[in-house]
């Protein structure tokens, strides 16, 4: 992941930015771990860090994480912000790219700070259109703004459409997975309790780290899309 230009629709190649695949692959025969090893470590499927490191999927910044610690690498590197600054001006916040090897980049903007016992953690994501994260469960709690645009929001295999101005708040530990299924880029002010910044311990605390599971065995056939907002 790197500083880029809001772009959320640009690709890796017109960003100049080495494909994430390649970079996590290069790390892990660093290390001379398998495939098998780090998809072990990480919580996710041989397949899926697979598909990552061919640039086939892009993994959420959930997933980045725990592949981050299954490679000692360190999550807080990509979110460089001054400790405890509490304010961030719409223009001059570090926007930062994440993408497969020719796929249009989603992009994070962090919002919150870091200070002694802070457990809030917020971005404004920016999705293109098409991009699924994969269904996980881990600790905690997270709460979806959607600030224009729509987005999927799949919960223990209920889908749920978010229009612009909805939210959703939940336990992390439901089964969760997100698509935008539109034609245009999503903008979601998302919060979360997990230190996906590496504030804390950035490359895990095997005693404190958060779990991250993939649901493999929970996935079933679609179910017919529901807007239960409100309900």
């Amino acid at each position: 992941m790197e500083e880029i230009k809001p772009d959320a629709a640009s690709s890796t190649a017109e960003l100049g930015l080495a494909p994430l695949g390649e970079r996590l692959r290069a790390r892990r025969k660093e290390l001379k771990l398998t495939l098998q090893e780090v998809a072990d470590k990480a919580g996710f499927s041989v397949g899926f860090i697979s598909q990552i490191e061919r640039g086939i999927t892009v993994p959420s910044l959930v997933s980045l994480v725990a592949v981050c610690r299954a490679l000692n690498l360190e999550i807080g590197s990509f979110f460089q912000q001054p400790k405890g600054n509490p304010v961030t001006r719409h223009d001059n916040r570090p926007v930062y790219g994440l993408a497969g090897d020719g796929q249009r980049a989603v992009t994070y903007e962090r919002l919150s700070a870091s200070f002694p016992g802070n457990v809030l953690h917020s971005t404004l994501i920016h999705e293109p259109p098409g991009f699924r994260s994969e269904p996980m469960s881990h600790e905690g709690e997270e709460i979806f703004f959607i600030v224009s645009g729509e987005l999927t929001l799949e919960l223990d295999g209920d889908r749920i459409i978010l229009e612009a101005g909805d939210t959703v708040h939940f336990p992390s530990t439901r089964i969760h997975a997100t698509w935008n299924h539109t034609t245009e880029t999503t903008t979601i002010f998302h919060t979360c309790t997990m230190d996906v910044f590496g504030d804390g311990d950035p490359l895990g605390d095997p005693r404190t780290s958060v779990a991250v599971t993939r649901a493999v065995n929970r996935r079933s056939a679609p179910k017919k899309p529901k807007n239960n907002i409100g309900n």
